[in-house]
């Protein structure tokens, strides 16, 4: 551990992992994964304290519905929304915080919901990638400073922010990003009033009133090293990024609450683009030419920059 606050993280979700569905296992210097050979070298690979599974992957989730979303999230409380098939979805930080994968389907679709809370970063893939369907569970693992999730089937290490795999038989494989809103629940139930809601009847003893993540987003402080840094702006300033290709660009939420009208066309690569923000959620969608959405990653700066370190910044205001 690098710090008192990273030790109290460690032990605060260890000992969350009492009466788990999925028993983890003792924590390890590599939590029994091989590191060797792989696209990041092993010693920038990060312990986070719990072992592997240490914090419970969702493979089961229940979903609420109607009257019995009711009471269950505050309507400034943030979840990660996400719309497909004709499905429309909810999870909540607060749960994420503690499970941060939720192994979902949607139809006939295999879906992974992911949440770094070192980032601040959701994303959602498809679960299907190297010529078939996987399941996956958290490492334990840290590169970057984020998550480092591990699929069951060939224990292959997979970043969720470089959406690839940078260890084991998959090694080099990518996730495709499927568009999410981090957002209020307040937002997403009025924009899909018909959305599930992840419920807190999980399979774990948790207290999803409680995050153990609360004193980090509250202080400036930066737990685990990254291999890149920028002080541009400052590291846990909240921005909207997005990716194309090669080309990334990372948009403040404090530059976006300036937009008189809520949106603002950018081009990204070769890939033209309209961001919309609705200031008082929080929250970014992007729509291509064709009116198709786009994924963006809400999260901390200085997490989208390490990795992407030549990103474009949008700045009105050249920083000081």
């Amino acid at each position: 551990m690098k710090s008192t606050l990273a030790a109290t993280l460690a032990i605060a979700l260890l000992l969350g992992t009492c009466g788990v569905a999925r028993a983890g296992e003792k924590p390890s210097y590599s939590n029994g994964f091989d590191l060797e050979g792989g696209l990041v070298a092993p010693n920038e690979i990060d312990h986070g304290g719990p072992g592997r599974d240490g914090v419970p992957a969702l493979d089961h989730p229940r979903f609420l519905q109607g009257a019995e979303r009711d009471g269950q999230v505050r309507p400034d409380d943030r979840v990660m929304g996400l719309n497909y098939n004709g499905v429309a979805k909810a999870y909540p930080i607060a749960i994420m915080d503690y499970h941060q994968i939720v192994n979902d389907r949607f139809g006939d679709t295999a879906l992974t919901v992911t949440f770094c809370p070192l980032c601040g970063t959701g994303m959602a893939f498809f679960a299907n990638a190297g010529g078939r369907e996987l399941n996956f569970g958290v490492s334990g693992l840290i590169y970057n400073s984020n998550v480092l999730l591990y699929d069951r089937d060939t224990r292959s290490l997979w970043s969720q922010a470089m959406k690839t795999a940078v260890t084991g038989p998959l090694k080099g494989t990518t996730l495709t990003q499927v568009p999410a809103q981090y957002t209020t629940w307040g937002a997403w139930s009025k924009q899909y009033p018909q959305s599930l809601l992840l419920s807190r009847d999980t399979g774990h003893q948790r207290d999803y009133d409680r995050s153990p993540y609360t004193e980090y987003r509250r202080l400036p402080m930066v737990i685990f090293a990254t291999l890149h840094s920028d002080w541009r702006i400052p590291a846990k300033t909240w921005v909207v990024g997005v990716s194309a290709g090669d080309a990334a660009l990372a948009l403040p939420f404090e530059e976006l609450d300036r937009l008189s009208d809520g949106a603002l066309a950018v081009t990204v690569g070769e890939q033209a683009l309209e961001i919309r923000w609705d200031k008082a959620a929080q929250a970014a969608t992007a729509f291509d030419a064709g009116g198709n959405e786009f994924p963006v990653t809400s999260g901390y700066w200085f997490a989208w920059v390490a990795f992407h370190p030549d990103t474009a910044l949008y700045l009105k205001e050249p920083a000081q």
